[in-house]
């Protein structure tokens, strides 16, 4: 089994933060690979090159720790929609920049995407409210913009919103399972002109 290039020789002490950022690393690659269920906390331990007391030193069982790498994940999407519509105020390519944020999410990471989109673990309340959150976050800024814009009402911005999400994720996560047989910034513009092709029909307000 190999050690994360993070690991230290077990002994090696690093910074709360610095431990917990290799923790974190050796227990996402094993929970890529296995799955929850499959995944154990020795396997973790010992691909982080550290002792099972140490690592429930930072999370006191698995579910703790997974919860954790879902908080990082989420934060990350939410963050590159944000910035995404941020990066321009042109709709046209606000709307190719927010498509762009999912093919790079699913792309990046080592497939930790599949932690948020694809979790075994879908039925376990916190895991469902964080999977929930990242789309809902990505949605709610989506839907301001659409309804700022084009004076929609704010339940028909939210379905809007929805709905561009929703496309963006499976698109992005198709795209990812057919191994990048379409170049990504291909992909993401035919996804951007499909959806533009819809919401840029909507009039702007002022």
């Amino acid at each position: 089994m190999t050690a994360t290039p993070d690991a230290k020789p077990r002994g090696t002490r690093l910074p709360r933060m610095a431990r917990r950022r290799q923790l974190l690393n050796a227990a996402q690659e094993v929970f890529v690979e296995n799955g929850y269920h499959a995944a154990a906390m020795d396997e973790i331990a010992e691909r982080a090159g550290v002792s099972k007391p140490v690592l429930y030193q930072h999370f006191p069982g698995k579910l703790e720790l997974y919860l954790a790498l879902l908080d990082l994940h989420v934060d990350d999407m939410a963050n590159r929609c944000r910035e995404a519509l941020a990066s321009t105020t042109d709709n046209k390519q606000r709307v190719h920049a927010a498509i762009g944020a999912f093919f790079d999410f699913v792309s990046s990471q080592g497939e930790a995407f599949r932690l948020v989109f694809e979790s075994d673990l879908r039925n376990v309340a916190p895991v469902r409210q964080r999977m929930e959150r990242s789309l809902r976050e990505s949605a709610e800024m989506i839907s301001q913009v659409i309804q700022e814009d084009t004076g929609c009402s704010s339940d028909e911005a939210h379905l809007l919103g929805v709905g561009l999400v929703g496309m963006a994720e499976v698109s992005a996560r198709y795209w990812l399972a057919s191994h990048g047989s379409i170049p990504k910034d291909v992909a993401t513009q035919l996804m951007a002109r499909l959806a533009w092709r819809g919401i840029g029909g909507f009039p702007l307000t002022g």
